[in-house]
């Protein structure tokens, strides 16, 4: 896994040794910030379910001001903190612990917030209600949620709309404002 384009473009992100994590291939990625190209420069991203922190490294590459990475897994915030530091990446910054306490703790608002949890655990309903309840989103922010492809998520998600959705192998994206 590496980063694809911008400060850190080539740089090489360490990987989980077995399946524990399952870290965004090199085509949603693109796919994915190409989606969000216009709106990366000096935004505030906050990348939850986090893994490996690809995710997050690959914004602020590309210009992001901010990104909170969180995790509940050490060996994900260990693993995060390897890759911001090999990278050299300015703005980031690293929260452990259960996503549920941590969208009750924030207290910023987020221009791009990226949900990639693990699948089929039924965690997405209870991000976008504690997005929308804690008021994490700007107001001309996206959520952008990767989900299988089998998965189809509601055009209306707890006071927020769905305005693209697209596929890509397993993997859909949904994106939200």
């Amino acid at each position: 896994m590496r980063v694809i384009a911008g400060e850190y473009k080539g740089r090489r992100l360490e990987t989980p040794a077995d399946y524990s994590v399952r870290p965004t291939t090199d085509k949603v990625k693109e796919a994915m910030f190409s989606i969000l190209a216009d709106r990366l420069w000096s935004s505030r991203v906050l990348d939850l379910f986090s893994g490996t922190g690809n995710l997050g490294i690959e914004a602020l590459s590309r210009g992001a001001e901010l990104c909170v990475f969180c995790d509940n897994s050490r060996d994900s915030i260990k693993m995060i903190k390897n890759n911001i530091a090999h990278c050299r990446a300015e703005g980031a910054v690293v929260r452990a612990g259960d996503y549920k306490k941590i969208l009750m703790s924030l207290n910023d608002k987020f221009d791009i917030i990226i949900l990639d949890p693990p699948y089929d655990k039924g965690y997405m309903d209870s991000c976008f209600e504690l997005i929308r309840e804690n008021g994490l989103l700007a107001e001309d922010g996206v959520i952008v949620a990767e989900h299988r492809k089998q998965e189809d998520l509601p055009d209306e998600f707890h006071g927020f709309s769905k305005v693209k959705e697209r596929k890509y192998g397993i993997v859909k994206l949904s994106i939200y404002c």
